[in-house]
């Protein structure tokens, strides 16, 4: 950074050879950032900051013994016309403007049966905006933890006294209760140069263990370890693969946190390592709200050592949650912290195993008695900190206790698995999220594309939905849909309240059973490359979940698509979220593309919408290149990648711990799909680095022919049958086509 140029009103400084420039004015003050002498982005253009100096007065005097606090800013972005992020708001992915009613609200809360379309706080916030042209992404990010608003205008206008059509522009207001201004400016240019930016200021997606990526089961909740065996065994008698199986609250005694219930599960190690013996896991719950009992030795150890919360008359806070009247532990004390962490030790919470991982619930905080369900503003936390200034941290700051708790127990080697209902900024860093106490019908599942998709953009990859609808019973199509659209969500759990009927995949028929089981193994039969985005995502902050416009973003015509999307670079899907649906739209990317159908594998150029014809069984996948090779390009090439490690320990760290291979048609082959070829081929010539073994894999189960040198070989394909070419394959390999 250089001073490039200086006046008595401004000074100019620029970078990267003098490409970006930042123009500070003083009086008033403004801020702009140019790239090639155009205005990107101005601060302050509608001279909107704010901020409220702090008083000192004796706490008993006032609600807010600082008085007020507010901060507020104001940004122009020039030449955007489209924004997203802001999660988590049931809306659509796009953020709207709000000229036509209330702004964007970040404060956490439990909402249960959340609105739709509502820019209302729900369980998480993330403070990043994202825009979007096409050639250009950048990102807002408003570092503050206290309640927030967000206004947004969109300008797009003529300016009539020239004649000429202006630029457009994103005029972006930002309102926080208390705090300090802390606005960074992501230039991007690129979404994945965005990603990558913001990543570094908050941390990467953690690499979860494998097991978390496949399918979760829970339900509010098993009723003993009776159950949980006979819903375990259900999936074996059904052919139904799975991972994990969940417990809420009524696993503990009387809803003490850490505990069991003596008479409902009087013996979880055995029924963990029943579990185990099929590598299965078992998660329970664990909230931050505990139970007010002078007679339970936990409630006093966080007593007696100051782990509560207090209010504003410096006396242990309560309020009433599950277990009726608790305190609650005050995670933004690091004292606190490993205290809570140390209660995940096997010697200390007994009936546990290193099986056993952890969910993470009413987090927001949830306080059934307080105001909008939570904790009031003027409750304090360490350091004399008040509630209000870090409300949207108390989910992260529990979340991290957790995972630092597994990662003790394990003696620092086994990744840890927690899922959290609240999150901040930074909480991909720690584990998965999920939407909270949705409901059974459609306009839900159709919302769950888009909400995920917004948590993907600012940086929390690990999230999902409930299957199904936490709340109400789904009618069997909308339930084998809800299973189609999860399966490609990163985290896949289904889950429903102690209200409703009872939900495991084989209790609606036959026909459902089926669908459901063909959804989850074809789940399954894609973790090698959800686990290698997740590579991905954790070493270069690439999301899993991508809007169309992060994978072509030149294409304006995707910048507002948000009911499919990109799973990966190679595949994209459309899940099918309105009933009787007999045919679905997609919109195929890239004029230069070629889209297969992986399950017809049939052909499409890219650049336009298509019409489906769909079933029940039918989920929209459409394939752009994965590990099955498929030639795309008009010179008939392709690539792709594949991470493996053994799925569970730190080890992965150590370069030697790991394997990640680039498949571009010269790579080491395990099975090969060639798709794409326009005429029966006569052969197939395999060029490899040395000499290959072979395994036949033809219908006839015939040999292929043998090499005819060190470095050569040749298959006849006469007897194939289409045109699927497959074999096993150990060596350096080029495939060449004969036609």
């Amino acid at each position: 950074l250089r001073v490039e140029k200086q006046t008595k009103d401004s000074v100019t400084f620029s970078w990267s050879f003098g490409r970006y420039q930042l123009r500070v004015w003083h009086s008033p003050f403004r801020l702009e950032i140019l790239c090639e002498q155009e205005v990107m982005v101005t601060f302050n253009s509608k001279d909107k900051l704010w901020f409220e100096r702090l008083q000192h007065r004796p706490r008993a005097t006032c609600c807010a013994p600082s008085g007020p606090s507010s901060i507020g800013a104001d940004l122009c972005l020039h030449g955007f016309r489209h924004v997203y992020g802001l999660p988590q708001h049931a809306d659509n992915l796009q953020l709207r403007d709000t000229r036509d009613g209330e702004p964007y609200r970040l404060y956490n809360l439990d909402v249960f049966a959340y609105p739709l379309y509502s820019r209302l706080g729900l369980y998480g916030s993330v403070p990043l905006m994202v825009a979007h042209k096409p050639d250009r992404t950048l990102g807002v990010f408003w570092l503050n933890a206290s309640e927030t608003f967000i206004n947004i205008q969109y300008s797009d206008h003529q300016v009539t006294f020239v004649s000429v059509r202006a630029d457009p522009q994103t005029d972006v207001h930002w309102l926080s209760e208390s705090g300090m201004i802390d606005c960074m400016v992501l230039l991007g240019p690129s979404p994945q140069q965005l990603f990558a930016q913001y990543a570094q200021l908050t941390g990467y997606q953690a690499l979860p263990p494998l097991f978390a990526l496949g399918y979760h089961q829970c339900r509010w909740n098993y009723i003993d370890e009776a159950d949980v065996k006979s819903v375990d065994a259900g999936f074996d008698r059904h052919s139904i693969p799975y991972d994990v199986i969940w417990l809420d609250i009524e696993h503990t005694d009387g809803k003490r946190y850490f505990t069991w219930d003596p008479v409902h599960f009087p013996e979880p190690a055995k029924l963990q390592q029943h579990l185990e013996k099929k590598n299965r896991k078992l998660v329970i719950i664990s909230d931050p709200h505990i139970k007010v009992d002078p007679s339970w030795s936990l409630y006093c150890e966080a007593r007696d050592r100051g782990h509560f919360v207090k209010d504003r008359e410096g006396q242990i806070f309560k309020g009433s949650c599950w277990p009726g009247e608790s305190s609650y532990l005050d995670f933004s004390s690091s004292a606190t912290r490993a205290w809570y962490s140390r209660c995940f030790g096997l010697d200390k919470y007994k009936g546990s195993t290193p099986s056993l991982f952890v969910w993470n619930d009413m987090n927001e905080p949830s306080v059934f008695s307080g105001p909008e369900l939570t904790m009031p503003k003027d409750a304090v936390h360490c350091g004399d900190w008040e509630h209000r200034d870090l409300h949207n941290l108390y989910g992260f700051y529990q979340h991290m206790a957790t995972v630092e708790g597994l990662i003790t127990r394990s003696g620092g080697l086994e990744r840890p698995f927690v899922l959290s209902r609240s999150f901040f900024a930074g909480s991909q860093r720690l584990g998965a999220v999920w939407t909270g106490d949705n409901v059974a019908n459609w306009e839900y599942l159709k919302i769950s594309v888009p909400m995920v998709l917004s948590l993907s953009l600012a940086g929390i990859a690990f999230c999902g939905a409930d299957v199904g609808g936490f709340i109400q019973d789904p009618e069997p199509e909308l339930l084998v849909r809800w299973y189609q659209a999860a399966a490609l969500q990163p985290f896949f759990r289904g889950h429903s309240a102690n209200v409703t009927n009872r939900r495991e995949p084989w209790l609606f028929g036959d026909e459902v059973t089926a669908a459901i089981r063909t959804v989850i193994q074809q789940r399954y039969s894609l973790l090698p490359y959800w686990y290698t985005l997740f590579h991905q995502a954790h070493t270069s902050a690439l999301p899993p979940l991508r809007p169309l416009w992060v994978e072509f973003p030149e294409e304006e015509s995707t910048f507002s698509v948000d009911s499919h999307y990109m799973l990966g670079g190679a595949l994209l899907a459309c899940p099918v979220t309105e009933p009787g649906i007999q045919e679905i739209k997609v919109l195929l990317p890239g004029s230069d593309e070629i889209w297969y159908d992986i399950h017809s594998a049939l052909v499409y150029k890219g650049g336009r919408t298509l019409s489906l014809p769909v079933t029940l069984d039918t989920v929209s996948l459409d394939d752009n290149f994965t590990p099955n090779c498929n030639l795309l390009s008009p010179q008939g090439t392709a690539d792709g990648e594949l991470y493996l490690d053994d799925g569970h320990s730190f080890r992965y760290r150590d370069r030697k711990a790991f394997c990640l291979r680039t498949f571009d048609c010269n790579t080491v082959i395990q099975s090969v799909t060639i798709l794409g070829v326009k005429s029966k081929p006569s052969a197939v010539i395999v060029h490899a680095s040395e000499t290959p073994t072979y395994t036949s894999m033809t219908p006839e189960n015939k040999p292929p022919k043998q090499p005819l040198s060190n470095n050569t070989c040749s298959y006849c394909v006469s007897c194939y049958s289409g045109w699927l070419l497959r074999y096993i394959c150990v060596g350096m390999c080029v495939f060449n086509i004969s036609k």
